[in-house]
């Protein structure tokens, strides 16, 4: 099957365990590689990031996959809006995006909403979710832009990011926020993580929420036989 390649983005805050830039965070072998310039301001919006750059994370797909990767995922959901690009560029399985999952989830939950948490809530616009094939009425968004521990470690320029992440404080605010979805919208089915970096909080919230949560880490499992 060979190991699981992981196209990172081009940051520097630390990737702790759960996060998809870490190989522990998977049960079997893991490898990244870092798709240069490619930094969170410049990938994290609703609209396909600069031609030069989904040629960097072609040619870097193409180099996990001579490297012996058996499938690839990003750490970055937001590149679900080049997902058949990349995955043109390889012979073996690509799923950059949770997003990608969410027709399998909307099939096995196909009343109520369909929770998503991402790193931008503006930045997941129109074009972003039709890439996905979600249709906006059918789920509730809320983003972690507002959330400071968040947003001054990972949605800023790679020489602003620090080098310590505030874990608590995140996954507390990614609890509140699925709970503020589920107030809102009580008939919420399931959560969707969007971001690569929330899976650490999964359990959290769906401890909090009662409902199932799934990640690019489910993804990942998937497309190594896992799930």
């Amino acid at each position: 099957m060979g190991f699981l390649g992981i196209l990172m983005l081009d940051t520097a805050f630390p990737r702790v365990l759960g996060d998809a830039g870490n190989p522990a965070s998977f049960p079997y072998a893991a490898r990244t590689l870092v798709v240069a310039d490619a930094g969170s301001l410049d990938i994290v919006r609703d609209g396909v990031p600069d031609p030069a750059l989904v040629a960097r994370f072609c040619a870097a797909a193409k180099q996990l996959e001579t490297e012996g990767a058996g499938a690839i995922i990003s750490t970055c959901g937001f590149l679900v809006q080049v997902q058949d690009q990349i995955a043109a560029a390889v012979n073996i399985p690509v799923m950059l995006s949770a997003l990608s999952l969410y027709p399998d989830i909307r099939r096995d939950h196909r009343l109520g909403k369909i929770g998503i948490l991402t790193a931008s809530a503006p930045g997941l616009g129109a074009r972003a979710l039709a890439a996905a094939g979600i249709n906006r009425a059918d789920v509730a968004i809320r983003g972690m832009q507002d959330c400071p521990a968040f947003a001054s470690a990972i949605l800023c320029a790679k020489a602003d990011q620090p080098q310590t992440l505030d874990t608590p404080a995140i996954g507390r605010f990614a609890v509140q926020q699925a709970r503020s979805i589920l107030a809102d919208h009580p008939d919420t089915q399931a959560f969707l993580l969007e971001c690569g970096n929330l899976p650490p909080y999964a359990k959290d919230i769906a401890k909090a929420t009662g409902r199932p949560v799934h990640s690019i880490l489910d993804a990942a499992n998937r497309l190594m036989g896992k799930s």
